[in-house]
């Protein structure tokens, strides 16, 4: 998009390395400028951060906005039977946009587009929330598994192979 276009718009353009490689329904929700340099890209599949590949909804732990910089942590998958993912939280990234606009709220609201369903499971050490997530450009849901920090691992452990089990098909072999 060209600046002018940008302009028009209200976003920042979009940088070469992210609009070569949006897929073909991917499109640009906000955009935003970021101390430190660069543009944040927030699309219909993810955040693009200034210097990296794209972070898909699903793949968002949390995000959170304090009036001054956005903080995403995203998160690591460990697949524990097909459609049935352990998750772990990683450093979280955080961007302070020059004019954050719609910026804050567009992130928000994918995030939580991208929860179908919910579940609190109270285990050893805290507890794990069991999600059914939509991934952008596939059909169909996955099933998360979030531990809270300092959770017993085995009881999380378990609680996503109980949960494979149950499914059709099921089973961590």
């Amino acid at each position: 998009m060209t600046g002018l276009w940008a302009r028009l718009f209200g976003r920042d353009p979009v940088p070469d390395h992210v609009a070569e490689n949006l897929e073909p329904s991917e499109a640009v929700v906000a955009t935003a400028t970021v101390s430190g340099g660069g543009t944040l890209v927030v699309t219909s599949w993810g955040v693009w951060p200034p210097s990296g590949a794209r972070i898909g909804w699903h793949e968002i732990g949390k995000a959170t906005w304090d009036g001054t910089s956005l903080a995403v942590t995203p998160t690591v998958a460990e697949q524990i039977a097909p459609g049935i993912e352990l998750l772990t939280d990683v450093r979280p990234h955080r961007f302070r946009p020059a004019d954050p606009r719609t910026l804050p709220q567009a992130v928000q609201d994918r995030v939580t587009q991208s929860i179908r369903t919910r579940n609190r499971r109270e285990l050893p050490g805290g507890g794990a929330w069991v999600l059914q997530r939509k991934v952008p450009g596939r059909d169909g849901l996955v099933v998360q598994v979030r531990p809270d920090p300092g959770t017993d691992p085995a009881a999380v452990r378990r609680l996503a192979e109980g949960i494979a089990d149950r499914l059709p098909g099921g089973g961590t072999d």
